[in-house]
């Protein structure tokens, strides 16, 4: 035993003198770990105490992460401070030394960023993260973003005024927070962990505390808090790490600090705390049962030793998930769905929970089933067949992240500093994890399983008990407490035996023959097409190793669904849950352990889609998988019952919310009731089953044309015969998609009045919502003009709404032309705002407009709002996802691959003109459907 910890030792020495250019000194945590450090890693420390990390990376080539995390957050604020640290983050865009108020977000949209999406920052309880995302690894670019990061680091002036309209901003976005799904999370805390300090410092703060803040005392916890020795600055992507590093020092070495105050903690967690029982009401949510102990915190370094025990207890949750998982599958389930783990409780205790969430009034019968189903576990073990299923699992993973360690994705690696640093987790490379786990296999044994998982889970020895739900429990709390016992004590059922099956689905007939086989020259698709009338299109990448996308569409989609029988295919998304013929969803689950694969379908426009990412060793199993599901789709009725779950929720929180609210009745108002596009009563949802949906699709199963689009680290040649013995070897499909002329017309409502929707949330929370018809996507330099319309408004929304006004979180925009139905596409503008503010908004929203289409579209905003959809084109097949959009319909929808050549060009083709031109063609007042909506009882303010 002691020869391989010595190997380890000295792979790990060897990592860390491998990082040594970066002059690693203090507090990480791979300095006291065996665990072998991943040596493309560049650590550092500035005098001042500033910790960086760099790591190169080029998936995807030319792009660059950036961010900047200051180990503070809602714990470090005093009762006073509630929502300072949030608050704060907020200001960071509103002004600095070297950046005046509201121009960081200008200067990052003239370089290519999108406001939200590139430019963004979070807060915590214990750290704050800001973040860009850069689309070129250009130099100055760089430099840009870490002179930015300086500025948020020390730099911020706190003007008087946008610290006023700011403060509009958070209120709002606490507003918007305010849902029925937050207000439990704010009840359940104050249940399981009362006098821990977390759950009295939810980052969003409190109304009192952000009503108070003034410029000083936002500043003082700023000054307080953002110092050197809490800031770690992280650069992940196609970068040169000693330019970059050099670039953080002469950025950042200047920067100064007297203190370094102690962190806050986020206990104390009461141990005490045990035998309560509570009961939260609420209309909307859904029905759970929470039983919960608590524990100490475990002081548990990572170590190659404490990786293989946190190892074998995944195995064990595992295993007691997909138990409690096959009795939800069941046709009459004893629950939704129940979930067990352990948790920790912000470093100062650990949770362990059992959750079940059920039918309206069923919590009794599936409390019951939940505990049996633990009990059995915990007291029996787990057989070897369970244990060699998670394997299987394991190993597979395993071996896949180790051949596709070079091609990581940035974002994935960014996760690992992260890890590093909010967890003190080695970042290790995918192979040096590999071999962890293969050295470990042979003593995964059920007896070391459980014992790894005793040692973490705490028991239940009276513990806490929590309903949350629409309806109160009959009996309330004493029966709750009864029924807890009553599963302690009832008779375990016996263990289940499962017989091994074979997988049932390999032979579909004699391989289908190819009768053309081309490669499309502009993109290099490969293009072939079987006597079958199976189309195949063929992309091979670099991109990702060991990943390989599938996507097959078949003709039909929504175009089944008609005004007379409009939830037709309703249940499409639904027929994954009934397996297969001769295999359950389950008994899959089971037979295919250690494979990747998808199972499944969804509507999509004139089209049904399967996708999956796979290894490329399983592709030839997703072929099968797929090819079995047109032709022995499981039509069983345990697959039937998620759907109906599924809609007695959607129904439940249907006016929960204002966005909630005005999805349910938007199609219907824009559609003028058209039952294809208006949700329709939930006795007509509940009516759906297989057979049903069986007699609408099976045609199109049998029939319909296919397309498969396959892109990734594929092997031409295997492919080609992969969907030639599955697919090609299907009887003759129809050789075209179908036109389905009669059904490619949408309306849209000529009744321009004011409509009223009403939700049952907070009485503050309102919105606005407008929309135009716009045209359909035929004309490709259209939809370009299009595109830059939306981005100025969105713009222009922003800085009125939320940076002049300070009114609206996220105003937003779109624009959808599409692709399915004639003449129709869609403009939207929508702003959440407290009901006081409504007129005001909606006074804004029509003057900024009617500035649009009378006066045009600065220089300005018109370089902020096409630079990043440029740099999203020069981006966009830089991923397999990117190239899947242009290949899965390769060959019958070719113009998108000319699309895809020329847009860039010819969004660089659109003027100012022709934007103010479409302003005024689109989006005139009285072309506009409004919807407001406002909570029940209370009247539209008037003007």
């Amino acid at each position: 035993m002691a020869k391989p910890a010595t190997g380890r030792a000295a792979a790990g020495a060897k990592a860390k003198e491998a990082a040594k250019p970066s002059q690693i000194s203090g507090n990480w945590a791979f300095e006291k770990s065996d665990v072998p450090l991943d040596p493309a890693w560049r650590f550092g420390r500035l005098p001042n105490g500033m910790r960086y990390i760099i790591r190169p990376n080029t998936t995807p080539k030319g792009e660059v992460l950036v961010r900047m995390e200051v180990a503070t957050g809602s714990l470090d604020e005093s009762d006073a401070e509630r929502g300072y640290a949030h608050y704060v983050e907020h200001m960071a865009f509103q002004g600095s030394t070297h950046v005046p108020s509201g121009e960081m977000i200008r200067l990052l949209e003239r370089l290519g960023l999108a406001f939200g999406a590139d430019t963004n920052a979070q807060t915590s309880f214990d750290h704050t993260t800001y973040q860009l995302d850069l689309p070129r690894n250009d130099a100055s670019l760089i430099d840009t973003a870490l002179m930015l990061m300086r500025e948020t680091a020390s730099e911020l002036t706190f003007p008087a005024a946008e610290t006023t309209r700011e403060r509009g901003v958070v209120l709002a976005e606490k507003r918007d927070r305010n849902s029925w799904s937050y207000r439990a999370l704010e009840d359940r805390l104050k249940f399981t962990v009362p006098g821990a300090r977390f759950a009295q410092r939810l980052p969003i703060g409190t109304t009192e505390a952000l009503d108070a803040a003034t410029p000083d005392t936002l500043r003082a916890f700023w000054s307080r808090h953002y110092v050197p020795a809490r800031t770690t600055v992280i650069v992940v992507g196609d970068v040169d790490p000693a330019a970059v590093e050099s670039a953080i020092k002469a950025h950042f070495a200047s920067w100064k600090s007297a203190h370094n105050p102690p962190e806050e903690k986020g206990g104390p967690i009461d141990l005490t705390n045990k035998g309560r029982t509570s009961i939260y009401l609420d209309p909307a949510s859904p029905e759970r049962i929470d039983i919960t102990a608590q524990g100490p915190w475990p002081e548990e370094p990572d170590t190659q030793a404490q990786r293989d025990e946190d190892t074998l207890r995944s195995i064990g949750y595992g295993i007691i998930q997909r138990r409690l998982q096959h009795l939800a599958a069941r046709t009459n389930p004893p629950y939704r769905g129940a979930g067990y783990g352990t948790s920790g409780l912000q470093k100062a205790g650990r949770s362990t929970t059992l959750m079940v969430e059920t039918d309206i009034g069923g919590w009794h019968k599936g409390l019951i089933a939940a505990v049996s189903t633990l009990r059995r576990a915990l007291d029996r073990g787990f057989t070897k067949a369970e244990v060699a299923e998670q394997v299987a699992n394991l190993k597979t993973n395993a071996e896949h992240a180790a051949a596709a360690q070079d091609t990581r994705s940035s974002g994935a690696l960014l996760g690992n500093a992260f890890a590093l640093l909010r967890d003190d987790m080695v970042p290790s490379t995918p192979v040096a994890t590999d071999a962890r786990i293969q050295a470990l296999i042979p003593r995964i044994t059920p007896e070391a399983v459980l014992a790894a998982l005793k040692t973490e889970a705490v028991p239940f020895e009276d513990p806490l008990i929590r309903f949350e739900g629409a309806k109160a429990p009959e009996g309330g709390a004493a029966a709750l407490r009864a029924a807890w016992e009553e599963g302690v004590k009832a008779a375990l059922p016996d263990d289940e035996q499962q017989a091994e099956t074979p997988f049932a689905y390999k032979d579909f007939g004699p391989a289908g023959k190819i009768v053309s086989d081309h490669r499309e020259p502009i993109r290099g698709i490969r293009e072939i097409r079987f006597a079958n009338g199976v189309r195949l299109n063929l992309k091979h990448t670099d991109l990702a190793k060991d990943q390989v996308m599938v996507s097959m569409s078949l003709d039909g989609g929504t175009m089944l669904a008609t005004k007379a029988d409009p939830l037709a295919v309703a249940m499409t998304s639904a027929l994954g849950s009934g397996g297969l013929g001769k295999h359950s969803r389950e008994d899959l689950r089971t037979i295919l352990a250690g494979h990747s694969y998808g199972l499944g379908l969804t509507n999509g426009g004139d089209t049904f889609i399967s996708a999956a990412g796979v290894l490329p060793v399983d592709l030839d199993l997703q072929m099968e998988l797929m090819a079995a599901l047109l032709t022995d789709p499981g039509y069983r009725p345990e697959g039937e019952v998620p759907f109906r779950q599924s809609v007695d929720t959607m129904f439940a929180q249907s006016i929960s919310t204002p966005a909630a609210a005005l999805v349910s009745q938007l199609g219907g108002i824009l559609s003028d009731g058209d039952p294809r596009f208006t949700r329709q009563p939930i006795t007509a949802y509940r009516a759906q089953n297989f057979t049903r949906l069986k007699a609408a699709m099976s045609d199109r199963l049998a029939h319909g044309a296919i397309e498969v689009g396959i892109v990734g680290d594929v092997n031409e040649d295997k492919a080609i015969a992969s969907v030639a013995r599955t697919l090609g070897a299907l009887p003759a499909r129809e050789p075209e998609f179908q036109p389905y002329a009669d059904r490619r017309t949408r309306p849209f409502t000529a009744n321009h009045a004011l409509r009223v929707v009403r939700h049952e949330g907070a009485k503050d929370q309102s919105l606005v919502y407008l929309v135009w018809l716009t045209r359909d996507d035929n004309d490709p330099q259209e939809k370009q003009v299009l595109n830059m319309l939306e981005r100025v408004v969105r713009i222009q929304l922003t800085e009125t709404l939320r940076q002049k006004l300070g009114k609206a979180y996220s105003p937003g925009s779109s624009s959808d032309t599409s692709r399915t139905y004639k003449g129709f596409g869609l403009f939207t503008i929508n702003a959440s705002v407290d009901v006081k503010d409504l007129n005001a908004t909606r006074a804004a929203i029509r003057e900024a407009l009617a500035a649009l289409r009378d006066h045009g579209v600065s220089q300005d905003v018109f370089q902020r709002a096409r630079a990043p959809l440029a740099e999203g084109f020069d981006n966009a097949l830089k991923s397999n996802a990117g190239w899947m959009g242009l290949t899965m319909r390769a060959q019958s929808e070719p113009e998108h691959i000319e699309r895809n050549l020329h847009a860039k060009e010819r969004l660089m083709a659109v003027t100012p003109e022709q934007v103010q031109a479409a302003a005024r063609r689109y989006l005139g007042d009285a072309l506009a459907v409004e919807t407001v909506v406002l909570p029940e009882g209370v009247d539209l303010p008037k003007p």
